[in-house]
């Protein structure tokens, strides 16, 4: 009499059952592994909240990678980077200048100073104006190696080419001098026929001041009074998101938002100087190249 064959397919299922069972074990055991080393976070609601956009109190403070080029970062301290607001779009570089640099500036522009001016928007032509009451000149774009190597810095921090830049004007502000809240983009067809559109700006302070100078956003969004600043502020400077001036540092922002759209939230002026003096330059780029 043949005995009956039993299929051995159970016992199978079974053996592939408990090698699953025992992988989960070991993948649940070395995620808890991980997570103990710090090496993998869980993500949390709270957490979110605090880098929240327009939430200035907690300014977001990251660490930028040393150049390779010694001479480059010669003299300029710790280069590390606030993103500041997302309504304007802005961004503080500290320490993008050398101490050395900024009195560079400062003394190449010196014998060419004038009153500054500002733009007339029906005309598109420069003219007189109390609203800005600075003093500037203007040093060619590529002047010199130590302009090169400062517009090449500014190319790679704002990811817009040398060739979109205007020259670097170089502003000088006494105690009472300052500059009315304006917009850095043109309302006329005459200033955008070379280059187009002004998309962003970057402002260097080359000078520390006492007391006054900041550079103010009155239209900005966000909880102003809560950036770490605020009680180091003037008067004209609690009046919306600012900036203090410090030797060597750089404020980028942008005048276009990222649909090519201007941005009225980028409106902004310099506060009156109450004690010292206030050296600047600016840098203007453009949406396409702008030929000198």
């Amino acid at each position: 009499m043949v005995k009956p064959r039993y299929s051995r397919l159970p016992a199978r299922k079974s053996s592939s059952s408990t090698m699953f069972l025992t992988m989960l074990i070991m993948f649940t055991f070395l995620i808890l592994i991980l997570l103990a080393l710090g090496i993998l976070s869980i993500p949390s609601s709270n957490s979110g909240n605090s880098h929240k956009p327009n939430d200035l109190s907690s300014i977001v403070h990251n660490i930028v990678q040393r150049s390779d080029h010694g001479d480059d970062d010669e003299g300029r301290g710790e280069h590390w980077v606030e993103v500041i607001s997302w309504e304007p779009r802005a961004f503080i570089y500290h320490n993008f200048l050398s101490k050395e640099e900024c009195n560079y500036l400062i003394d190449l522009a010196k014998p060419h100073m004038e009153k500054s001016t500002v733009v007339d928007s029906e005309t598109g032509k420069t003219k007189d104006s109390r609203v800005r009451t600075s003093s500037g000149t203007f040093l060619a774009r590529g002047r010199d190696k130590i302009i090169r190597n400062i517009e090449k810095r500014i190319a790679d921090f704002s990811f817009i080419p040398v060739e979109h830049g205007e020259g670097l004007q170089i502003l000088h502000y006494e105690v009472g001098q300052k500059y009315e809240p304006h917009y850095d983009y043109f309302m006329d067809e005459f200033n955008t026929k070379n280059g187009g559109q002004r998309i962003a700006t970057v402002l260097m302070y080359l000078s520390d001041v006492e007391e006054g100078g900041e550079t103010v956003f009155p239209a900005a969004k966000g909880n102003i009074s809560a950036v770490p600043w605020w009680n180091e502020l003037s008067e004209c400077g609690k009046g919306g998101l600012s900036v203090k001036p410090k030797m060597g540092d750089a404020l980028l922002f942008w005048s276009m938002k990222p649909d090519a759209s201007l941005d009225p939230s980028s409106l902004h002026g310099g506060c009156p100087v109450i004690r010292g003096n206030k050296w600047s330059s600016t840098k203007w780029m453009r949406v396409n190249e702008y030929k000198v």
